[in-house]
């Protein structure tokens, strides 16, 4: 008799096998059907005032018709980016903190300025791409991309162009038309192109090396003026404006800007907001604001966005190894 209810007290013990770990694995199922139940933090890992925080903005308003919670923008700036991108690397992966994700995520490991790398977050989708210009005070004395070469060749180092901090992408492209045209100037960093952008309106720098995102404002209220675009073609909106090539200088750099998430977020949470972000990026809203801006849409899904990425740090590894580019 006792043996007889040993064997039944074993069987019935391994008939709940399979349901306790359906009940254990239930919590985490359910919380990411009910994604999202609270908003949404997205971060920018630069200040207020550029173009990657201008495209942040229209991108979480946009989202509000698709998401029944908020996006939430925080700024978290410093290290060109590194600072705000290591807190998502390190963020819960429940898709409750997110980053926006520009080119400099795979530069700056190459540089030892950040422990991370792009595989350490998970691509959601891209929403744009820029290339970089030279843009002075509307008051310099340089009306060309030729004069204000020249007189960095003459006064060697001493011209200050200012970009979003080492190792931003903005760094890299001043950088490389120094190697291109034999000159030499003298690299400011800021916390962001926005930043950069005052301290070439208050006269503190010489020039910038920013997208024409960052500047259009002040190009069109006529306080600054872009000298040159380092593109395949004339830019919308600048088309007044050369590109390097036209000038016989042959170099095309610039930044894409995208959503990101942490490393090992639910599959299923980035669907979610692979979804939300295609609809969001379709908001005629979102695309005016990005007209507005001059931010060139580019809109690309997870796998392209993550080969993209792949693409780009090989070659600014090879880029950086040629300038010599450190910490």
């Amino acid at each position: 008799m006792i043996r007889f209810a040993s064997k039944l007290q074993r069987l019935a013990a391994l008939s709940l096998l399979p349901v306790a770990a359906l009940l254990a694995a239930a919590p985490a199922s359910a919380q990411s059907r009910d994604y999202p139940n609270k908003p949404v933090e997205l971060v920018v890992p630069f200040q207020p005032g550029g173009g990657t925080d201008a495209l942040a903005r229209a991108f979480a308003d946009a989202t509000r018709k698709h998401m029944p919670q908020s996006m939430i923008i925080v700024n978290k700036p410093g290290a060109s980016g590194a600072i705000g991108w290591q807190d998502v690397v390190n963020a819960k992966p429940d898709g409750y903190r997110l980053a926006v994700v520009t080119v400099e995520l795979t530069t700056l490991p190459h540089m030892g300025l950040a422990k991370f790398t792009y595989e350490d977050l998970a691509p959601i989708a891209r929403l744009n791409a820029d290339q970089a210009a030279i843009t002075v005070r509307a008051d310099a004395p340089w009306n060309t991309i030729e004069e204000f070469l020249a007189a960095a060749k003459n006064d060697s180092g001493k011209l200050s162009v200012g970009n979003a901090g080492n190792g931003s992408i903005w760094h890299l492209a001043a950088a490389a038309l120094e190697d291109k045209t034999s000159v030499k100037f003298n690299h400011t960093p800021f916390q962001g192109a926005g930043p950069a952008v005052l301290a070439l309106m208050g006269g503190h720098i010489d020039a910038v090396a920013v997208s024409p995102a960052e500047v259009t404002t002040y190009v069109q209220a006529g306080k600054l003026k872009t000298l040159a675009v380092m593109a395949e073609q004339r830019v919308k909106g600048f088309e007044k404006v050369p590109t390097l090539k036209e000038r016989n200088i042959d170099l095309v750099i610039g930044t894409w800007r995208g959503i990101a998430a942490p490393k090992n977020t639910p599959p299923e949470v980035i669907a979610y907001l692979k979804t939300v972000s295609q609809q969001a990026a379709n908001e005629p809203a979102f695309r005016e604001v990005l007209d507005k801006q001059n931010l060139g849409f580019a809109y690309a899904d997870d796998v392209a966005f993550k080969a993209t990425m792949a693409k780009d740090s090989a070659y600014f590894k090879t880029l950086m190894g040629k300038l010599d580019i450190k910490n």
